[in-house]
């Protein structure tokens, strides 16, 4: 829900003026889609038929890499809002921007549970 507030934000304005603002939807949108994708493979529990793949190397991989990407994005976020730039975008840029270190922290901290669960898988 939180990913979804961060692009939809963007989304409402003319952030294609920005090329920053362009890197941060790509990144939120993109983070969203596959972390509903993930959402509907467990939910279903789709990947108990699949036992190929290594599920908590994928999982650690998926937040690892949502955490870093993330937080770039929202420090680009952060930094682009300016009043200066448009005032009427300005109020939805800075939403964004807040949301967008929400998520990272979130992804933070599944990326600290995702290395818990494959730190005991390894070591068994």
């Amino acid at each position: 829900v939180l990913g979804l507030l961060v692009w939809t934000l963007i989304a409402g304005t003319e952030y294609f003026l920005y090329p920053a603002f362009g890197w941060v939807m790509f990144v939120a949108v993109f983070y969203w889609v596959l972390t509903i994708f993930f959402l509907i493979i467990y939910m279903t529990m789709t990947y108990t038929r699949i036992p190929q793949v290594p599920w908590t190397t994928v999982g650690l991989c998926f937040n690892g890499s949502a955490f870093v990407l993330y937080l770039i994005a929202a420090i680009v976020d952060a930094s682009s809002v300016t009043k200066e730039l448009d005032s009427h975008n300005y109020n939805s840029w800075a939403a964004s921007s807040f949301f967008a270190f929400v998520v990272t922290s979130c992804y933070a901290g599944n990326t600290y549970f995702s290395f818990i669960s494959w730190r005991s898988r390894t070591l068994q």
